[in-house]
């Protein structure tokens, strides 16, 4: 409630606009983090670790400074996990390449006409450093956090001093965080997911409750486990020495303590997911002068105007799928076709361009190299340009929610288009042709990509609807090629592709069957290629291909 009333009162400040969008949700986390890890402080003090207390938690300044060292401990965290998160996968610059490019930017001269760096390697440099950064941030905030909470327990002897107790405490804490930090980043953890379905931020936290306390579970226990193995290289002073009882009580709260720390992580870990991928709208209040005459100016704005693949984009696309496929707010949707058509126009670019980049970056990596190479030769010694083209193909699949979502929006405003379109600016404009066109191109590419080929017959087999044989790239090892499909069937990448074309097809199939009269006259009139495929050539294949491929849908017989 608190976010949305941040979110509304964004579009009434003039001076204010829709980057600010991503700051009012970070605050708004920073929030309802500080409730959750005061309620998981308190709870654990006095109903966990009070049993190993000399006394009770009770205010006092003792007890008032581990409190907010506590708290200052997770909003170090969360800041880094905010740094750190974004909505699609980044790709870090490895240690050699880090090393020659200081050694490169300390031994040759600085120009002011050339860069040393590029902007893509800039940018793994930085998310390098992010990573860097939460690791240690994470190593920090375990040792503060772990102070915080066991310092005051009795199982650390009078005997040992103020000092040897923090000591431990902090070398657990260190360890602790170190092995958490590194598991999160290998992870990718800090990738957002954003839901399938939206629900009420509420919701979405309590259904996430159990998974973020079973991981703390098994997260506290592998970490102990491997802090107890790297206590045998501390030095002496750091063991201490404790009869047999003590030495199971500390291990026993040391095991707790890290429990707390590791679930208030999963805690913020979840509650950054919920809050930050929770639909945002980007549109003035129902009513307003501005809804009345341009309702859409923030959508597009958020969309043509933010950092490219940023999380503010993300949103933006998102708000826009469910305008679409949705009816929550039919009057957005229909302001699309307003007379001029310039706003269906810049709302169909703004998604045909990622899907039209996705379809030429892989087009070009099947044309440059042998098409083997492009999914069965992964476990086989390769040249490094056969090594570059994989890591291009796997990068593209980066934004697949992202492409995911261009597809829908177009095929959704293109469906509604037939009945929706008072003034025909779809149809006038061309963009009908150039979105069935574009996923045509892009559906054959990432079935060509799976393993599939496209074979045109003979003129006289031309206009059959089984004028394309779907066939195995290879046929003299068609086995092999059938032993590696199964093997990449598990794989994240076989998944996206697969996904991939999966939305591809229900999104033809959707214009399709809005269409099917027209596209139906069309065929029968010879005039389905001219109609609905562009004259040009298409990103992938030919327009024969294309014009074969649409048949197949047109008769409810593509799979």
């Amino acid at each position: 409630m608190l976010i949305s009333i941040v979110e509304r009162s964004l579009f009434r400040d003039k001076d204010g606009g829709a980057t600010t969008v991503v700051k009012h949700r970070f605050l708004g986390f920073l929030i309802w983090q500080a409730l959750q890890s005061t309620s998981v402080f308190f709870l654990s003090k006095t109903l966990v670790l009070s049993l190993f207390t000399r006394s009770p938690f009770k205010p006092a300044f003792l007890s008032i400074f581990a409190f907010m060292l506590f708290h200052f401990s997770l909003v170090i965290f969360s800041t880094s996990l905010f740094i750190i998160s974004s909505p699609r996968p980044q790709r870090a610059a490895s240690s050699l390449e880090l090393l020659l490019t200081t050694a490169k930017l300390i031994l040759v001269p600085i120009s002011n006409t050339q860069p040393l760096l590029s902007p893509d390697f800039r940018l793994r440099v930085r998310a390098s450093l992010s990573f860097v950064l939460f690791v240690a941030v994470s190593a920090v905030s375990a040792s503060l956090s772990l102070i915080s909470l066991c310092w005051s327990c009795h199982a650390f002897d009078q005997l040992e001093s103020r000092r040897l107790v923090i000591g431990k405490l902090g070398v657990k804490g260190l360890q602790i965080g170190l092995f958490y930090g590194v598991h999160y980043v290998y992870k990718k953890r800090w990738v957002l997911q954003f839901p399938i379905i939206q629900r009420p931020p509420f919701f979405s936290f309590k259904m996430g409750l159990p998974l973020a306390v079973g991981k703390a579970l098994k997260l506290s226990a592998v970490g102990y486990a491997f802090s107890a193995l790297l206590a045998f290289f501390l030095p002496y002073d750091f063991k201490g020495q404790l009869p047999v009882g003590n030495f199971i009580t500390e291990q026993i709260i040391f095991y707790i303590g890290s429990f707390v720390v590791i679930l208030c992580w999963e805690l913020c870990h979840h509650l950054h997911q919920v809050l930050h991928t929770k639909r945002s709208v980007f549109a003035p209040p129902k009513g307003s002068a501005a809804a009345e005459t341009n309702p859409s100016e923030l959508l597009l704005a958020a969309l043509e105007e933010s950092t490219p693949k940023s999380l503010l984009q993300y949103l933006a696309y998102l708000d826009l799928c469910m305008v679409c496929e949705g009816n929550v707010d039919p009057w957005r949707r229909a302001a699309f076709f307003e007379e001029s058509g310039e706003t269906y126009k810049r709302v169909i670019s703004v998604c045909l361009t990622p899907v039209e980049q996705f379809t030429r970056n892989v087009s070009e990596v099947l044309e440059s190299s042998p098409v083997d190479n492009s999914l069965q030769l992964s476990h086989q010694l390769r040249s490094p340009n056969e090594q570059l083209a994989d890591s291009k193909v796997y990068e593209s699949f980066d934004d697949f929610q992202l492409l995911a979502w261009c597809a829908r929006i177009v095929a959704s405003l293109t469906v509604h288009s037939h009945k929706g379109d008072r003034f025909g600016v779809a149809q006038l404009s061309g963009n009908n042709v150039a979105v069935i066109s574009t996923l045509l191109s892009s559906l054959l590419v990432v079935e060509t990509l799976m393993g599939k080929k496209t074979n045109l017959q003979s003129s006289n087999t031309l206009m059959d609807p089984a004028g394309i044989k779907w066939a195995t790239l290879n046929s003299g090892r068609r086995d092999s090629a059938a032993g590696f499909a199964g093997k990449r069937k598990g794989t994240p990448f076989y998944a996206k592709a697969y996904s991939m074309a999966d939305i591809l097809r229900t999104s033809i199939y959707g214009i399709v069957s809005a269409f099917y009269d027209e596209m139906s006259h069309s065929a029968k009139a010879g005039l389905l290629e001219k109609d609905w495929i562009i004259s040009s050539k298409p990103l992938y294949g030919t327009r024969e291909l294309l014009s074969q491929k649409l048949r197949l849908f047109l008769d409810f017989q593509a799979s």
